[in-house]
């Protein structure tokens, strides 16, 4: 159960971050910066590339790059096939996580590498792999990190992820301090997979370099626009915003005791919605399924209409017995994500989703963003889902 009284108190939120997710959230477009100055001076801006690949592999561990390839597939559409490369092994430990290259990779192919990580032996021999069947490599790794290396001296290129302003520690001289200094650096490591401005760090240089291919555009003056609108939603939705003006705060109290069915339309929406789910589970613990209309209204139709809805639970064997000790029975929650205001235009299988959840007694919470041009409006969607992610972790009612 959510803690609504925590959404409305900044500070006891703060010291409910323990992993820095509302920092990361709130950093966002100071990344996007960040990874294109690094970007810039990597030398992608200058990138004279002789065409289009014939493919594009994405490898890297985690949501983060998942989602990038997610993303990347969506925005480069039918100019390029993007295919992500899932990791094999015991464990989902960087040590023995294993990648492979598909047996038709070759000259005409680009590798692209996310992490933010950089220790990932399989990743430093997956671009090995790739130089031998020469293949171009391009990495996002933090710098000077086993991987970066590796893939310099395999003649790929390297850019730096973009690190938090305020993660990064001198190491002290005397042996306290150091350790203190070393179990900061660790806490923010292990947090920097899932912190919502990760995927910005990752993602930001892959746009450059797309588009210096042609495969997207994204130019300088749009990635500027996305790191304003991610400035933008930062204050619209960071914690000292009131939950009732605060649509990611009031998107995480209308999921509280929910089962999330995440609903999306519109190409850019997509991705978004997997992430969302994925983010919510990863973040908060909380399941929730996600699909594009119209496809997911037959394929969730049974789920709304079983025991998930309003009263589904219910036999009605004993109306007056006290439910005081029953658990709280979990109820369906239909968000509709959308790319698009609805008075853009077009064909929409919104109303047909509105009458299905209606029909059922299902509530819905509606989320599309202002005007803008795709990465605009695709940054603003991701922005307010992950801030409602980060505050249903931060607020349980139980905290023991």
């Amino acid at each position: 159960m959510l803690d609504e009284s925590l959404l409305d108190a900044p500070e006891a939120l703060a010291v409910a971050d323990r992993r820095g997710l509302l920092r990361g959230a709130a950093e966002a477009g100071a990344r996007v910066r960040t990874a294109v100055r690094h970007a810039t001076e990597a030398g992608l801006t200058q990138l004279k590339p002789d065409g289009r690949p014939r493919a594009i592999l994405i490898a890297g561990p985690g949501t983060a790059a998942t989602c990038v390839a997610d993303l990347l597939g969506t925005l480069a559409g039918a100019g390029c096939p993007v295919v992500r490369l899932a990791p094999t092994g015991v464990a989902p430990a960087a040590g023995a996580l294993r990648w492979a290259l598909p047996g038709w990779a070759g000259p005409l192919d680009l590798l692209l590498i996310a992490t933010p990580d950089g220790t990932e032996p399989g990743l430093e021999l997956l671009a090995g792999q790739a130089y031998r069947r020469g293949c171009t490599v391009v990495a996002v790794a933090p710098a000077r990190s086993p991987l970066a290396e590796g893939v310099e001296g395999s003649h790929g290129l390297t850019v730096p992820m973009a690190t938090s302003p305020y993660g990064e520690y001198e190491t002290p001289h005397d042996g306290e301090r150091a350790s203190e200094a070393y179990e900061a650096r660790r806490v923010d490591d292990e947090a920097a997979a899932s912190a919502p401005a990760t995927l910005w760090a990752l993602l930001t240089p892959l746009l450059i370099l797309l588009d210096r291919t042609g495969l997207i555009t994204a130019p300088a003056e749009t990635l500027e626009k996305i790191a304003d609108r991610l400035d933008h939603v930062a204050e619209r939705c960071g914690p000292v915003v009131a939950t009732y003006s605060n649509p990611a705060k009031t998107l995480a109290a209308e999921l509280d005791e929910t089962l999330p069915v995440i609903w999306t339309e519109g190409a850019l929406a997509g991705p978004v919605g997997r992430r969302f789910a994925a983010g919510l589970a990863e973040l908060a613990g909380h399941p929730a399924v996600a699909g594009e209309l119209p496809e997911s209204l037959p394929a969730h139709g049974a789920l709304l209409a079983g025991t998930l809805a309003a009263g589904g639970g219910d036999d009605g064997d004993d109306f007056f017995r006290d439910r005081v000790e029953e658990p709280q029975q979990l109820r369906a929650r239909v968000v509709l994500l959308r790319d698009r205001p609805v008075d853009a235009g077009g064909l929409s299988a919104a109303p047909a989703a509105r009458e299905l959840a209606h029909g059922h007694d299902i509530a819905i919470s509606e989320l599309e963003p202002e005007d803008g041009d795709d990465l605009e409006t695709l940054a603003e969607l991701i922005a307010v889902t992950d801030f409602a992610a980060v505050y249903l972790a931060l607020a349980p009612r139980d905290r023991s």
